[in-house]
């Protein structure tokens, strides 16, 4: 099976328009000076992202996922290790939907 050569153009085209945003992206902010306030909300912006993936999948899931991410959350808050807690989390999540 051949590629078009065109196939090859956009391929390579949207990967430079790609690069291009991100390495413009990590230019400008090292120009760019910003504000203390500005700071601080950049800084809560990861967890917002993750709440807003999270919480919406565990929903979905229903009782199981509600369950799995409060065990996922104490479980940080109790080992502050991330791969211990979604081990926990998933395991209570396949624990649960085998009773269930």
């Amino acid at each position: 099976m051949s590629v078009h050569s065109d196939t090859w153009l956009i391929i390579a085209t949207m990967a430079a328009i790609t690069y291009g945003f991100r390495a413009g992206g990590y230019w400008l902010m090292g120009r760019v000076k910003l504000s203390p306030r500005l700071e601080s909300g950049l800084s809560y912006l990861p967890g917002a992202v993750i709440t807003a993936l999270v919480i919406p999948a565990a929903l979905e899931v229903g009782t199981e996922g509600i369950i799995g991410v409060i065990v996922v959350g104490i479980a940080m808050r109790w080992r502050g290790n991330l791969l211990i807690s979604l081990v926990l989390g998933v395991g209570t999540v396949w624990a649960l939907r085998q009773v269930m």
